[in-house]
C-alpha cells in the first residue's frame, strides 16, 4: 500500500511516517518503480505501536527502545518495566510543574480586577518574573 493508505490503515499522518523513517524508528519503507513508497502489514503495525507509545507520551529515544525490545522474544521485561517507570517519574514531574504553574495563575487572575483600571498583576508578573520563585 502507498503511503496515503498506511497513514489511514496505521492512524499515522503521512508527514509523521517519513519522520519516522528518517529518525530511524520505522526502516526505509521499499519503494516501486517511480519511486513511490510502499509498505506492508508489518510496517503498518509498527506504525501502530508507534502511535500507541507517542499517545502515552514516550520520547522517539525511549519509543525505539521499547521497539527493540519488542522485536526481541527473548527481551526482559524488567527492562520494558523500567523503561516505563522512569517514563512514570517524568510524567509525575510534568504534573506537579503545570499543577504549580496552573496555581500561579489562577492567583494572579484572582487578584487582577478584571475591569477598566490599567493595574493588572498578571502583566506585572509577566514583566517582573524575579517577584515570584520559581
Amino acid at each position: 500500500m502507498n503511503i496515503g493508505d498506511a497513514s489511514r490503515e496505521s492512524g499515522v499522518s503521512a508527514k509523521m511516517i517519513r519522520y519516522y523513517e528518517q529518525v530511524g524508528l520505522l526502516a526505509p519503507s521499499k519503494r516501486t518503480d517511480a519511486g513511490y513508497r510502499v509498505y506492508g502489514a508489518d510496517e503498518i503495525h509498527i506504525l501502530r505501536f508507534i502511535r500507541q507509545a507517542r499517545r502515552l507520551g514516550f520520547l522517539v529515544e525511549d519509543i525505539r527502545k521499547l521497539l527493540t525490545l519488542w522485536q526481541d522474544r527473548s527481551r526482559a521485561s524488567a527492562e520494558v518495566k523500567s523503561i516505563a517507570l522512569e517514563h512514570v517519574a517524568e510524567l509525575d514531574k510534568r504534573i506537579t510543574e503545570l499543577s504549580d504553574m496552573r496555581d500561579t495563575l489562577a492567583n494572579l487572575a484572582a487578584h487582577c480586577h478584571g475591569d477598566g483600571r490599567p493595574e493588572c498583576p498578571i502583566l506585572a508578573r509577566l514583566a517582573d518574573p524575579v517577584s515570584e520563585p520559581d
